[in-house]
């Protein structure tokens, strides 16, 4: 606990809480571009103790949450078909999508399965080379290395029965399309640290100045965020519009270069839906090319799918006890 303990000291907390209240003059209104700086805002408090000027708006969120209808169902399309062994992390398994969710399919008696890294599909599907393992890679930037090393792993082994489905969504285009819609009301950003871990800030700075909107990273712990509070509130009330790091301690400028070289290298920009909020352009990723043959969607022919109910149960009845119905 030394490494966490320190990043939730209660009178630190109260100190950084009683400088934002002196320095916040006027009302702002800043996102957190994460689901799980959300999560630790409202689990720890954060938000109850800042002054009433600074208001929290809640960004996109987790990739979760963000995954749209469509993906879910070409998910569906895949892992109802005879001898696949559909893989995912547990988290996607009651995403609904148009009629059905993945955790339907495995209660109907679908071969679904929870994995903790996309390396557990490239082994089973080695284990089983009579079936077909599918990932279900999703993620911002920060598991897209994990997810490009598994579909590299998989060409080196020579494995023919691997694919991934791939719904990456990538944080900078977001921002753009937030600052752009007509609506918008949000004065700075939190970026989030586990995403410049593997990035670095270095695309930050671009839109800071073409949008005048101060970007801090910060970390997830309680001191973090509102560290990462107190210093967007003084670069707003400064007039300032600048990339701070406020979580040095994990994040550099350049990021994580290795990680990035194979991400482009197993990955290409592609426009992106996300739930809720529509497509935003070149905010997503999808397997290159040369990769192309370890794309699940092609492999499968679910390209156009759009909407697809479980041949294997009525979505009705399976569904009224999952929690989505």
């Amino acid at each position: 606990m030394k490494h966490l303990a320190e990043y939730r000291d209660a009178e630190k907390a109260k100190r950084l809480a009683a400088e934002i209240h002196r320095v916040a003059t006027r009302p702002w209104a800043i996102m957190e571009v994460c689901g799980g700086q959300t999560h630790s805002i409202i689990r720890n408090g954060v938000d109850q103790l800042l002054p009433p000027k600074v208001e929290l708006i809640h960004g996109p969120g987790c990739p979760v949450c963000v995954t749209p209808l469509e993906t879910i169902d070409r998910a569906l399309a895949i892992a109802v078909k005879p001898g696949v062994i559909f893989c995912s992390f547990g988290d996607m398994l009651r995403v609904p999508g148009s009629r059905d969710n993945l955790f339907a399919v495995k209660a109907a008696g679908g071969d679904v399965r929870v994995v903790y890294s996309p390396l557990d599909a490239v082994k089973l599907a080695h284990a089983q080379p009579d079936r077909e393992v599918v990932f279900l890679a999703i993620g911002f930037e920060t598991t897209a290395p994990a997810n490009a090393m598994a579909v590299k792993l998989a060409r080196q082994q020579g494995l023919k029965n691997f694919s991934m489905l791939v719904s990456h969504v990538l944080v900078p285009p977001a921002i753009e399309a937030i600052m752009r819609s007509p609506g918008n009301r949000v004065n700075a950003f939190l970026a989030a640290g586990h995403v410049c871990s593997v990035m670095g800030t270095w695309q930050y700075p671009p839109i800071a100045e073409r949008f005048r909107v101060p970007i801090v990273v910060t970390g997830f712990e309680p001191l973090d965020l509102l560290e990462g509070i107190r210093r967007t509130v003084m670069q707003l009330e400064q007039g300032r519009h600048e990339v701070e790091n406020a979580y040095a301690r994990v994040v550099t400028e350049r990021g994580n270069e290795p990680a990035q070289a194979v991400v482009a290298e197993v990955f290409a920009p592609v426009d992106r839906s996300w739930r809720g909020i529509g497509v935003i352009p070149a905010s997503g990723w999808r397997l290159t090319d040369a990769y192309r043959d370890f794309d699940a969607e092609v492999r499968f022919g679910v390209t156009d799918v759009t909407a697809v109910e479980s041949p294997l149960c009525k979505s009705g009845e399976v569904l009224r006890g999952t929690g989505w119905a």
